[in-house]
């Protein structure tokens, strides 16, 4: 039962839910974990872990022992279920201090974590196990809270927390996590008996309870007090980070400089390994960003391990006016360069100046971070979601410094300290352990028509092979519909007219504000028409070239710019028609919109090869299976053209190729995936997706 109200965190356990598990304490432990996981003032993706104890029959020996389970290796507390948790023995951990043999050999001590397992299933030990192992709990939470980092992050951070919590608070100096900070904790629980938590210095807090509610109250209710202690010294002071230096444009004006200068800077952060971008102008953002101290604070970086490991030892902070023309790509990129050059510089000197003799080579210098005053935060990684982490981490470490300045002065990690665990070699083994890069992954695609048919298979595809996607159609309901099976990183959709420019500009800029810019356009989107010359309108002529041929151009000449100010290349695919190379009758309309479809592909090809931009066609026939355009009219009028009734239509297409085959959806995102991923040395080629029509043949 909730025993006081909370300003800070939110109480989420729910007793009903709760009383569902009490048979199953590790149940109970891992709903305990998931709702401190899903609040990101407690604890950030992928930061901080927990733990229970529980007593099991041992398998071999047929008697009662005590069982640690706690969580693995590379999880999340706020997405961990069993199959990420290890399971080992308490006493086998604690037997391993007889084998330990100081600071200098703590990292044999994980290879022999798996000595100590009872779960065969578990998943990897983490550093962090002999954390939970060596303290006497039997619920343990280890989290990295913004209110507590930031008095564990003060030059005094010791004298603040007797002066919060008096003797009820342990207090550890500043230690690597491994076996001997256990050890350290230990030594603090002895010396401080009957205390409710410890604070580790410039690293987080651990808490404890007799049970899983016990333990989650004693978090919340630690959290709360070090808030409520903060915002007291904040309202004191009556203004953060030293007072706003300047004012950030209007929300509107933001968002347009943002969508402009995201694929510049993209490029730029991209010299090594192509990145994926993410945008943020949040309050808590701006506030910093703007301030009088950003000069101060922003260069030291940050203190929480977890929070530097993904947001490198500093940000770059752009020096460019936030009303700066970006419409002159080569000014702006004249400003821009040196400030990246001297960033990568400055990291090659800190890695040089700290390295040690067995440390893994020096990584991609290129920034993490990149701070824009006035108008928000960007941040560059190898996917979205470790672009979204990293911001939702640097926004972690705002909350640590702006609370730090409040009641003291913020202090980061010492660079050599930072160094050791950026390149400490047990990082490195989990790094080369991580599963090997899809074919698209750090792509970027914009697939119009995305909504149904072959647009929707695409999109699937691409997905599935690693690309970050952006859908379009014009029919909002089947966009969302489509979207549903695909993750908030993978995919975002919306609703797109590819006959109006401002629609297609719109479009664009929302790819470079979720995903840095674009890589890959596809022109998918289409409609057909089947009538005789004679009953052919204005209309449907004009129809078929607004959306077809004007939406292609459109496409390109927007795409193209984006990819340009990228400098990374590009591809571009446009799914045409067999009835662009072969004559047939009713057809006057659809075809000749197919034909210019096919000529400007290789007109575009021809303008763009110097920037490493390929343009390429897919001509799929008689794609019936899930196709839009075989709804209706079009439909009724290919059967009249063959003499068929509607229904025949399937298996008339299926005889006519040579292959006798039908084509299907995915055969033609197939040949998209082939041209996108695979043959990176074709342009202006046409792959035909038929079953074999000879009539189609290109040579």
């Amino acid at each position: 039962m909730q025993t006081r109200t909370y300003n800070h965190v939110d109480y989420l356990w729910d007793d009903t839910k709760a009383a569902s598990l009490e048979n199953d304490e590790v149940a109970l432990f891992l709903y305990r974990s998931n709702i401190l996981g899903s609040d990101l003032r407690i604890t950030n993706y992928g930061g901080g872990n927990t733990s229970c104890k529980t007593i099991e029959k041992d398998p071999l020996s047929n008697k009662e022992v005590e069982v640690m389970w706690v969580k693995g290796s590379g999880g999340d507390i706020g997405t961990l279920t069993r199959q990420g948790i290890a399971g080992l023995y308490t006493e086998r951990l604690r037997n391993l201090k007889n084998v330990y043999r100081g600071l200098e050999h703590e990292d044999e001590m994980v290879g022999l974590f798996n000595h100590c397992l009872f779960d065969l299933d578990s998943k990897a030990p983490s550093i962090d196990t002999p954390l939970h192992g060596l303290l006497p709990f039997k619920h343990i939470d280890h989290l990295h809270p913004d209110a507590l980092i930031a008095i564990a992050a003060t030059k005094n951070s010791k004298k603040i927390t007797r002066e919060i919590w008096g003797d009820t608070m342990g207090w550890v100096p500043w230690q690597r996590p491994g076996f001997d900070l256990g050890l350290q904790l230990e030594k603090c629980l002895k010396e401080n008996p009957g205390i409710r938590g410890i604070v580790l210095e410039s690293h987080g807090l651990f808490t404890w309870g007799d049970s899983s509610y016990e333990c989650y109250l004693n978090s919340l209710e630690v959290i709360e007090i070090a808030s409520e202690y903060i915002e007291g010294h904040v309202k004191k002071n009556g203004k953060v980070f030293g007072g706003q230096k300047l004012e950030s444009l209007p929300s509107g004006k933001r968002i347009e400089q943002a969508a402009k200068l995201a694929p510049i800077l993209r490029g730029l952060c991209s010299s090594e390994n192509n990145m994926i971008g993410h945008f943020t102008d949040e309050e808590r953002v701006l506030e910093f960003i703007n301030s009088n101290d950003l000069e101060k604070l922003a260069p030291l970086g940050t203190s929480c391990p977890d929070h530097f490991l993904r947001t490198k030892i500093k940000p770059l902070v752009l020096s460019l006016d936030k009303e700066e023309s970006l419409d002159n790509f080569n000014a702006t990129v004249q400003i821009l360069q040196p400030q990246f050059e001297d960033y990568r510089n400055d990291y090659k000197e800190y890695y040089e100046g700290c390295k040690h003799s067995n440390s893994p080579a020096v990584r991609d210098p290129n920034p993490v971070v990149i701070i824009y005053p006035g108008v928000g935060m960007f941040t560059f990684a190898k996917n979205k979601q470790t672009a979204r982490v990293a911001s939702e981490f640097y926004i972690n470490a705002i909350n640590v410094m702006r609370g730090a300045e409040a009641i003291s002065t913020y202090v980061a990690l010492p660079r050599q300290e930072a160094f050791d665990i950026e390149y400490w070699l047990l990082e490195e083994a989990k790094l080369q352990r991580m599963p090997k890069e899809k074919p698209l992954s750090r792509k970027i695609a914009i697939i119009t028509g995305a909504a149904g048919g072959i647009g929707k298979a695409i999109a699937e595809k691409l997905v599935a092979e690693g690309a970050n996607v952006v859908m379009t159609d014009v029919n909002q309901e089947a966009l969302k519909e489509t979207t549903k099976s695909m993750g908030k990183d993978e995919a975002i959709q919306t609703i797109c007219d590819v006959t109006n420019t401002t629609s297609i500009e719109k479009m664009f800029d929302l790819s470079c504000l979720n995903f840095g810019g674009v890589d890959v356009v596809i022109h998918s989107a289409g409609l057909a028409i089947s009538k005789p010359l004679e009953e052919t309108t204005m209309t449907d002529w004009q129809l078929l070239q607004d959306v077809l041929v004007k939406g292609q151009f459109l496409l390109a000449q927007f795409g193209s710019d984006i990819m340009k100010k990228q400098g990374l290349g590009g591809n571009m695919v446009n799914i045409a028609s067999k009835n662009g190379l072969v004559a047939g009758p009713n057809n006057v309309g659809y075809g000749t919109a197919k034909a210019a479809q096919l000529h400007m592909t290789r007109l575009l090809a021809a303008e763009l090869g110097a920037d490493k931009i390929r343009v390429n066609t897919v001509n799929p026939d008689g794609v019936i299976v899930g196709s839009k355009i075989w709804e209706g009219e079009w439909a009724e009028g290919r059967a009249k053209a063959y003499g068929v009734s509607v229904d025949e239509l399937p298996s008339h297409y299926a005889k006519r190729n040579l292959l006798n085959e039908i084509i299907l959806p995915e055969d033609v995102a197939n040949a998209v995936f082939s041209l996108v991923a695979i043959l990176d040395k074709s342009t202006g080629n046409t792959i035909n997706v038929d079953g074999g029509m000879a009539n189609a043949f290109v040579r």
